[in-house]
């Protein structure tokens, strides 16, 4: 590889002079793609560790980890440097990258526990406007710190000796750096021997840890294979058939009956099925140590002690809520895919069975209701293709009011008695509301209802007061739908609980001041705390008699089955399989297993291991597979298509009525524009 290195003196014609200048230059270069990717890997442990002696320490303790984290930082900035020519500029635009990798992955853990991965790129909107609700001195010093280092490493500019290279050289350059970035994130058999010669140990279940110790660069980048979901070893068409059979002579067995709702309690009706999934909905009574003025949540206490109840086990903490929603809807679980993946971004991209399209099946307008903008999480496509036959976002909200920074969970109330007495059909409907979204350091809220004793500091005591304002805005929502259908005529069901815990200030400031947790590192959670960290308050309601059920706790992924099974509704086979699982699995993490005794795990039993593989082949299957099964049963729900007039209600204003059952004469007639 031929290197022009020409010194700054252009008019020099002395050899003796050159030759020494030309020296400087090459020592310059090496110094320069050697040393930058040593302070950059130091830089960004720095800004995600927070401690420069923790920094020190990793590095003393894992210096071959070190060094390949510093190799794919030289190959990043070979790569741009290929691409951009100049040694100043291509250092910079490292540095910006790399910083910018620190810093959400840093503001990331902090939010929600979870540092950053590859497909966190695809939010794109999603992350502008989380990142513009996180604040804090910590924070800012961070993006000072890489916006220093970025024009720091730019004026090199004007030091650095000018270093050409010819095109083929360059190209050679880019391509070996990215090559080796690739085999580095797809996991070749030669990049493999190298992890496993370097003893890396990856750690999928728990991405804090594994970023914490094998560090950001190298962590990031083995997850790149996991934006792919590969095949389970024993997936085939065999093994789904089995599956198959398995379910059909259970449901013989049984002597279920296609039939939709038994009609002796409802008198041949199909209720209304409302789902009330409450933005970081959760019960801040249940916190040690804390005391409050007065009960900020009396209808779920009431609820809790009158009608079906109990917990269910969230995937998420602090953020994520569409992995809760894909996991309700679908009854796939987030456990069988990749730490950190995000469905609705990465493999919702065809029509997926869900219970939006088996509602509609038996005779339901299927509908979600969200108040917030439809691109978040991609619901505008996502919803299409679960089957939705319409998705009212807030775009479609008439004036709506607000509280905090975001639509009041009343007005969100209030659309779900519109649509329901409305609509002439019996409906379906997924509720997302948003009122209560974090942060809640700012008292948002105004003066706060609730009061709360213990022994906080003034911060903690003022996020637990905002938040609990929030909670009671939402339990008070919940009334409000039930004042109006207890005196309705038609039947409806509600089942009301929360997508996650909320983030109740950085690096679970409120939870460990109140004794709730001993540690802000994941890593060193109990399987009881992580139990604790990851249950959310379940109640339902009906204005029709049903029998009250107490549900220790159960999976989102297993809510949907129960749901079937409380209404008498036959389940579809993918659903009749959650049920089958969650009788001996009830709860479903990728690090948490309970069992039907409520007895604690870090792994599936034995027992259970042969029916959590037909759980894991059939969510293949339906989401990256042939749809093997939809060729053995059910095959009109399994391989349904999206709804040919998704969401024409609120574009075409005839097509909204004749959705209602009403005539575009009809002067009651209100339709909804987009707005």
């Amino acid at each position: 590889m031929h290197l022009n290195l020409k010194p700054r003196n252009r008019l020099s014609k002395n050899p003796k002079k050159t030759r020494p200048a030309r020296l400087g230059a090459t020592i310059s270069l090496l110094l320069f793609m050697i040393g930058l990717p040593l302070l950059s890997v130091v830089g960004m442990e720095l800004l995600e560790r927070g401690s420069f002696t923790h920094t020190i320490q990793w590095i003393v303790a894992n210096q071959t980890l070190f060094f390949l984290n510093v190799g794919l930082s030289f190959c990043l900035l070979a790569f741009v440097y290929a691409l951009v020519g100049s040694l100043a500029i291509s250092g910079s635009i490292t540095t910006l990258l790399l910083g910018l990798m620190a810093l959400i992955s840093y503001m990331k853990v902090k939010m929600i526990g979870e540092p950053f991965f590859p497909w966190d790129i695809l939010l794109n909107k999603e992350s502008m406007d989380i990142a513009s609700l996180v604040t804090g001195k910590a924070a800012m010093l961070r993006i000072g710190a890489v916006l220093v280092a970025v024009i720091v490493v730019l004026l090199l500019r004007w030091v650095l000796p000018r270093v050409t290279l010819p095109l083929i050289s360059r190209i050679g350059l880019g391509l070996f750096s990215l090559y080796a970035m690739y085999a580095f994130g797809v996991k070749t058999p030669l990049a493999g021997k190298i992890l496993d010669h370097a003893g890396v140990n990856e750690i999928v279940w728990n991405q804090q840890e594994n970023y914490t110790n094998n560090g950001l660069a190298l962590a990031f980048t083995l997850n790149v294979k996991n934006s792919i979901v590969p095949k389970p070893e024993n997936y085939s068409d065999q093994s789904i058939a089995a599956v198959a059979a398995n379910l059909q002579q259970a449901q013989s067995s049984s002597g279920l009956q296609k039939a939709s709702v038994s009609a002796d309690p409802l008198n041949g009706k199909k209720p209304n099925v409302i789902f009330v999934m409450s933005e970081a909905f959760w019960d801040p009574t249940l916190l040690t140590n804390v005391k409050f003025s007065e009960d900020p949540l009396p209808t779920i206490h009431r609820l809790q002690k009158e009608s079906t109840s109990g917990y269910l086990l969230s995937p998420q903490f602090g953020g994520g809520t569409s992995n809760v929603e894909f996991e309700v809807l679908t009854g796939n679980s987030m456990s069988m895919l990749p730490g950190g993946s995000i469905p609705y971004q990465q493999y919702v991209s065809k029509p997926v069975p869900s219970l939006a399209s088996y509602f509609a099946d038996q005779g339901y307008k299927s509908m979600g209701i969200h108040s917030y903008e439809g691109w978040f999480w991609n619901r505008n496509t996502v919803y299409k293709d679960l089957g939705f036959q319409t998705f009212k976002s807030s775009e479609h909200f008439q004036n709506p009011e607000t509280k905090g920074y975001f639509i009041s969970d009343a007005e969100v109330s209030r659309n779900i008695i519109d649509e329901v007495d409305k609509t002439a059909d019996p409906m379906f409907i997924y509720t997302v509301t948003m009122q209560n979204h974090g942060p809640y350091d700012d008292p948002r809220y105004g003066e706060n209802q609730f009061k709360v004793e213990g022994n906080l500091t003034p911060e903690a005591k003022s996020i637990l007061e905002t938040y609990t304002q929030g909670a009671h805005d939402a339990d008070q929502s919940l009334q409000m739908l039930i004042d109006h259908f207890k005196d309705s005529s038609e039947p409806t069901m509600i089942v009301f609980y929360g997508d996650h815990l909320p983030m109740l200030g950085m690096d679970y400031q409120v939870y460990k001041e109140a004794g709730f947790i001993n540690s802000s590192n994941t890593s060193d959670w109990s399987l009881e705390e992580v139990k604790k960290m990851h249950s959310i308050p379940l109640v339902t309601w009906s204005n029709f008699d049903m029998p009250k059920q107490d549900i220790p706790l159960l999976s989102d992924s297993f809510l949907g089955a129960h749901v079937l099974d409380m209404l008498h509704m036959e389940k579809p086979a993918n659903f009749a399989l959650n049920s089958q699982l969650a009788a001996q699995v009830p709860g479903l993490l990728s690090n948490l297993v309970v069992d039907a005794d409520q007895s604690l795990h870090t792994s599936v039993p034995d027992a259970t291991k042969a029916l959590l593989e037909d759980y894991r082949n059939v969510q293949y299957d339906l989401l990256f597979g042939k749809q093997y099964l939809a060729s053995y049963i059910d095959h009109d729900y399994l391989s349904k298509t999206a709804q040919a007039s998704y969401n024409a209600e609120f574009t075409d204003p005839d097509s909204s009525l004749r959705a209602n059952g009403e005539s575009s004469t009809t002067p009651e007639a209100k339709p909804v524009s987009a707005q």
